[in-house]
């Protein structure tokens, strides 16, 4: 037996896409069901990204998300970049009008989103299997899942999908419906939590002959840091000596700075891409986030885009059932694929300044610290790179 379920909007995943976007429309009257397939306590634990651009800031404020994030996030108002052992900061707020970048973590404004929605009374679906989503072409689009024992059908309006890169809203998608555009990069991450005193209290990007290093934070306590490896290198083959010497190598001044060392809590390999497809939308589904376009974390930009697809999204939506406009939902691919490409080359561009490539005669490498002096040394060009990576008000 399947029970019949009615919304105006499903959404596919409980990430930071899928719950803001919730959370938006349920403010302005527009009723939703969200469907995860992981559990409540996954969701929240799973450590992603943990910088937020100025405009996530103010939209998570504006929203009513924003009480712990203020209480708890710390604000950055310029970052280091490193390279030939020296150490330069980059003056963010000063070279974009007092903007800035808060550190927070995601699984932190999972929490946040989540509590939201469920004391207003929003339905969030954890655990649902077996989703499968069906004319969404069409002017009836459904999605088909099964949660405990039962199996369920929710007919809606629009179907947004939410759900990450691996999910399965893209692939509901007729073959030949989208273009593809793609970059795997030669190497990956190997990312670290740490119990220990944050070294510095804002990021340094390292740019290193042995390879790329970032030593970011979650708390004053708690230390993010990365290392550049192989992509088919696994964790296994990285003892906590070896994570520690290999970041004293590369994270190393020419002044008396010391990197403080403590327990490691987590840790991971990720491998690094640029997609993007065209257009974000099918009928009546709209892609989000990871669904539509993922980029290097070297930019600190993927919850970002995200929330900024379903800012666009929400306000399509909203204008669509108040007064029957279709102009915004038809232009939703186009709106949020201008700051995707934004975010894309920007990202893309610190990551080709900053890492090792395996095929470099020497010649890249002078290419890498003759963009990295200029940044430094240039007012322009440091105001370009603080303007994006602050996140630009217009696209």
């Amino acid at each position: 037996m399947i029970h019949a379920m009615r919304t105006q909007v499903a959404i596919i995943g409980a990430g930071p896409a899928g719950l803001m976007l919730g959370h938006l429309l349920h403010q302005q009257g527009v009723d939703s069901i969200v469907l995860e397939r992981h559990d409540r306590a996954y969701v929240e634990r799973r450590v992603r990204a943990g910088v937020l651009e100025q405009g996530t800031v103010d939209l998570l404020n504006a929203a009513g998300i924003g009480e712990r994030m203020r209480r708890e996030g710390l604000i950055h108002r310029g970052l280091y970049l490193q390279f030939e052992r020296q150490r330069h900061r980059i003056a963010m707020s000063d070279l974009t009008g007092g903007r800035a970048i808060t550190v927070y973590g995601q699984q932190e404004v999972v929490k946040d989103l989540i509590a939201a929605r469920l004391a207003a009374g929003g339905q969030i679906l954890f655990a649902s299997e077996d989703v499968s989503l069906h004319d969404p072409g069409g002017d009836q689009p459904r999605v088909r899942f099964r949660h405990g024992d039962e199996r369920h059908e929710i007919a809606c309006d629009v179907i947004a999908g939410c759900d990450g890169f691996h999910g399965i809203s893209r692939p509901s998608i007729p073959q030949g419906a989208l273009r593809v555009y793609q970059r795997v990069y030669p190497f990956a991450w190997l990312g670290i939590l740490a119990a220990a005193p944050v070294s510095t209290e804002e990021l340094i990007y390292v740019h290193h002959e042995r390879g790329f290093a970032l030593h970011s934070m979650r708390s004053p306590t708690l230390c993010r840091l990365y290392l550049q490896c192989r992509p088919d290198e696994r964790i296994e083959q990285w003892s906590d000596d070896r994570i520690w010497s290999e970041l004293r190598t590369r994270l190393a001044t020419d002044d008396t700075w010391r990197l403080t060392e403590g327990p490691i809590l987590e840790r991971g390999i990720t491998a690094m891409r640029s997609f993007v497809v065209e257009p974000m939308q099918y009928g009546r589904l709209f892609l989000a986030g990871d669904a539509a376009h993922v980029v290097p974390p070297t930019g600190a930009k993927g919850m970002n885009l995200a929330i900024a697809d379903v800012r666009v999204l929400a306000e399509a939506l909203v204008a669509w059932y108040r007064a029957g406009r279709t102009d915004l939902l038809e232009a939703y691919s186009a709106t949020c694929l201008r700051r995707v490409w934004r975010a894309e080359h920007f990202a893309w561009w610190m990551t080709s300044m900053l890492h090792r490539f395996d095929d470099d005669d020497g010649f890249q490498q002078r290419l890498q610290l003759s963009q990295l002096h200029y940044t430094c040394t240039s007012m322009a060009a440091a105001t370009s790179f603080a303007e994006n990576y602050v996140g630009l008000e217009q696209v």
